[in-house]
């Protein structure tokens, strides 16, 4: 990506979003925040431009209201400076899935998975059209574990995994580079959201650690950025099996085993 390329960035005002924030504008680039909560993204943008004069617009939006996404889909639709969608925004639930309203079951969705896919089909064509471009889809490794007990959110963040391979697929070819990120437990607000107490949970990652690495994977052109995971090479097993299955999934009669 050119360094003239803005940066527009969902869920900015704090945690991984503002992180991403602070960094992209070290690296010179413009950026355009968006989240709910304007106070906090004008406190953000002034440090920014005041570090390092960069440009840095706020687009204050609820990517759950329809009207609000629409604005930041225009945007990202039809402003050429911007390079990066960095798809950050995400929120959970408290309790297991019994413990959820159908309201909350549903925010949670909206939010994690339709404005994260209606922001990449907003960008992508001319991403593809220009033949660069970057979409950073922030899952989760809780998308992978069904066993970490968190079903509707890892379910949303299984989908941003799936969209993102599915789309380094298709828009790779064309130029486009599309990262999932996986983060596991990281010092964010999303703890307390919920009513838990970060500071009881092992092995929390802290948000500047979890984004430098995964600005590295996103230097290195990874599609698939693990920061916790030590061995690499149990990633690399995992989607291997994967693949290996996908020759036989071409058959017109059922497996032995269900006859």
């Amino acid at each position: 990506m050119s360094a003239q390329s803005a940066v527009l960035i969902t869920g900015a005002s704090t945690g991984i979003g503002a992180v991403y924030a602070d960094r992209f504008a070290k690296r010179g680039h413009d950026l355009v925040l968006v989240a709910r909560d304007r106070e906090r993204m004008e406190a953000l943008a002034a440090r920014l431009r005041e570090r390092d004069g960069v440009n840095v617009e706020i687009l204050r939006a609820d990517l759950t209201q329809r009207a609000d996404l629409l604005q930041v889909e225009a945007r990202l639709a039809d402003d050429a400076r911007i390079g990066v969608l960095v798809n950050n925004a995400g929120a959970s639930a408290a309790g297991g899935f019994l413990d959820q309203s159908v309201d909350d079951v549903s925010r949670v969705i909206d939010l994690n998975t339709t404005a994260l896919a209606r922001l990449a089909s907003a960008v992508a064509p001319r991403f593809a059209r220009e033949g660069r471009g970057a979409i950073v889809n922030i899952a989760s490794v809780v998308g992978l574990a069904p066993e970490f007990g968190m079903s509707v959110y890892g379910a949303t963040k299984a989908f941003a995994l799936f969209l993102s391979q599915g789309l380094h697929l298709e828009l790779g070819p064309k130029g486009v580079y599309v990262q999932a990120v996986l983060p596991a437990a990281t010092r964010t607000e999303i703890w307390a959201s919920v009513g838990k107490d970060v500071n009881e949970i092992e092995g929390v990652m802290e948000v500047d650690d979890l984004v430098d690495a995964a600005l590295v994977g996103f230097d290195r052109r990874e599609t698939v950025t693990i920061p916790p995971l030590p061995d690499v090479q149990q990633w690399n097993d995992f989607d291997n099996a994967r693949r290996a299955m996908m020759p036989n999934f071409a058959q017109s009669q059922p497996a032995s085993r269900y006859r």
